[in-house]
């Protein structure tokens, strides 16, 4: 893909639906490559050589997202591809494509929308689309995983004040002493509502050193 004009037709017709220009469809396809060893397909393990990737204290949960099929891949049946294409991977990273300052509003809404969806996805690890205590605790001591000095019970009390306070948003009449059990996608829009997403997803298009960040 050595210029813009090489870019093939089904590539540019994804273009269109992920938003990536022709240089960077090129450039995300010589990564690619790069990850690949010039295969047609990418493997889990093929993203052991990302050093920044590989200190992520999420690393697992963002490479388990390359291979959501249903979710994030937009393939049926549901469940984890074993390996993937170059258009697969293009679909993944157009998640972490920074905002563009001329998307009119609806544009903006739909493309913030689909990035929390996938963020979404990385905290419901049982398919289940609610975001339950457990599972928002088991994210959060992946997160912590480098502070030794936090406790079990501190991440459950950090876990649980997250969820109260998604409750008060949501559900304004839960009691004081009732845990929020489960976040709804819904529920999850209106938690992120006012908060800027970029600074939570974005990749390095420049350099590529790292795939992706998310947290």
């Amino acid at each position: 893909m050595g210029s813009a004009q090489s870019v093939p037709p089904e590539m540019r017709a994804l273009a269109e639906r992920t938003g990536f220009t022709s240089e960077q469809i090129e450039q995300l396809h010589r990564r690619f490559k790069q990850l690949s060893h010039n295969r047609k397909t990418i493997r889990k393990e093929d993203f052991d050589t990302i050093p920044d990737l590989e200190f992520n204290p999420i690393r697992a949960r963002i490479v388990h997202a390359f291979f959501d099929k249903r979710r994030n891949l937009r393939k049926a049946p549901a469940g984890l591809a074993e390996e993937i294409n170059f258009e697969d991977f293009l679909t993944i990273m157009s998640y972490f494509r920074p905002i563009e300052m001329d998307m009119d509003e609806e544009r903006l809404e739909s493309f913030r929308k689909e990035k929390l969806k996938f963020l979404f996805h990385m905290y419901d690890a049982d398919y289940d689309g609610i975001i339950t205590l457990q599972e928002y605790k088991d994210v959060l001591d992946e997160l912590m995983s480098g502070n030794p000095h936090l406790e079990k019970e501190s991440l459950r009390a950090i876990a649980e004040g997250a969820m109260l306070e998604a409750a008060s948003v949501c559900m304004p009449r839960t009691g004081p002493d009732e845990v929020y059990e489960g976040i709804t996608f819904e529920d999850f829009l209106k938690v992120w509502k006012g908060i800027d997403i970029e600074t939570k997803m974005h990749v390095r298009f420049l350099t590529m050193e790292a795939i992706a960040h998310c947290y």
